[in-house]
């Protein structure tokens, strides 16, 4: 928790910052966009992060405060009912208006508010611990911003690029190392002063099995080898639902490969480039993770091996795939109120994924941090990592 008023002001308007920064380089006509369901317009975003902050404090803990517009509950609520009804996930790319000046002005209404709201409050520890979960939802958000600006200029048949000074990656260098660590009961779970999510808590013992983990991520050319090896055709390596799902969308690379008179290039944030094979591999699902691994005669690690291994290796290039399903750990307790349908209502059918990536914002991710998403997805920076 942060302690310090000034710290955590100071906090708020970078995170405020940084979120309207990330859409300096789109168009007008840019924020509007919808391709598909998981991606939502960045004009969407920057009224979501605003609306948080607005319904669940201001309206809370300052009497007097005046909406900026009544409708905007019902345009950027995402997914808690408990907070009334919303614009179906679908539709929010139908939204051509309220036009990005109006949300921009939103977002300066609310920030000036919750500013002086803090700073005539700064004893309130429960005012302080809602606007920094306010705060890390703001930089989630970042993230899905910044990949679905991806996504939508990705999609866009002239592939125009987003920043021609926005790099991905960081080569890798390294021969990949074996690196062992011994059976034994470890703990699991989040346990320091700093903030986390609720789903990190419950901190409990775990047996693992000795096992191995991989000191780096795989490469493009570790994954141009599988697909080179006729990967996506050999259903032996695949779950049953995997291969259902390659064939039904005819999935035959990662996302943003394209293969231009025999040679790879993909879509990055920085428009159309040749295939670094020394860039770790990225925008794959669980599903081809799985089957790479299979296919190496290796496996992916479990969350629980991966969180007691993280030490030994850099991660933070790609969100990783583990084999573990996104679960509740022991004592699990969901927040009361709308919160709690924050982590708490995704507890089924989805991987957990462990580190962060390149779209990650400061100060947001950590060791015990778990993501979440379902195994057919791969818009995101989604990466793996083998163990054995």
């Amino acid at each position: 928790m942060i302690v310090s008023t000034s710290a955590l002001l100071d906090f708020f308007l970078k995170t405020r910052t940084h979120t309207e920064t990330i859409c300096k380089p789109l168009q007008i006509e840019d924020y509007v966009v919808q391709p598909i369901a998981d991606v939502s317009p960045p004009k969407w975003h920057l009224g979501h992060t605003t609306w948080f902050f607005e319904d669940f404090i201001l309206k809370k803990y300052k009497s007097d405060y005046k909406e900026f517009n009544k409708q905007f509950a019902f345009v950027f609520n995402s997914y808690y009912e408990s907070m009334g009804a919303r614009v179906v996930r679908t539709d929010r790319g139908n939204l051509s208006r309220p036009t990005v000046g109006e949300v921009y002005a939103y977002r300066k209404y609310v920030t000036s508010a919750l500013a002086k709201l803090l700073q005539e409050n700064d004893s309130l520890t429960e005012l302080k611990e809602l606007i920094e979960i306010g705060i890390h939802h703001e930089k989630q958000h970042q993230e899905l911003l910044l990949t679905d600006i991806k996504y939508i200029l990705g999609n866009n048949p002239l592939q125009p690029l987003y920043s021609e000074n926005f790099n991905e990656y960081q080569p890798i260098s390294n021969t990949p190392k074996w690196l062992p660590v011994k059976e034994g009961v470890y703990k699991i779970g989040h346990n320091d002063s700093g903030f986390c999510y609720d789903n990190e808590l419950g901190r409990h013992n775990v047996f693992l099995s000795e096992y191995q983990i991989s000191s780096e991520l795989v490469t493009n050319a570790e994954y141009l080898k599988f697909i080179e090896d006729d990967g996506y055709n050999q259903v032996l390596l695949w779950h049953s639902e995997g291969w259902d799902w390659i064939e039904e969308n005819n999935i035959f690379a990662p996302q943003y490969w394209q293969n231009q008179d025999g040679e790879w290039y993909c879509y990055q944030l920085n428009g159309v480039q040749k295939l670094d094979l020394q860039a770790p591999v990225t925008h794959i699902s669980y599903y081809e993770a799985f089957a790479f691994a299979q296919w190496k005669g290796l496996r992916l690690p479990t969350e629980f091996e991966w969180e007691i291994a993280q030490s030994k290796f850099d991660w933070g290039q790609r969100w990783e795939w583990t084999e573990s399903a996104y679960l509740p750990y022991p004592n699990y307790t969901k927040a009361p109120g709308a919160l709690g349908e924050y982590n708490g209502k995704f507890m089924v059918s989805q991987k957990t994924l462990r580190g962060g990536s390149v779209a990650t914002s400061d100060n947001h991710t950590r060791a015990t941090y778990r993501n979440f998403f379902h195994p057919q997805l791969r818009w995101q920076f989604t990466g793996l990592r083998l163990a054995r």
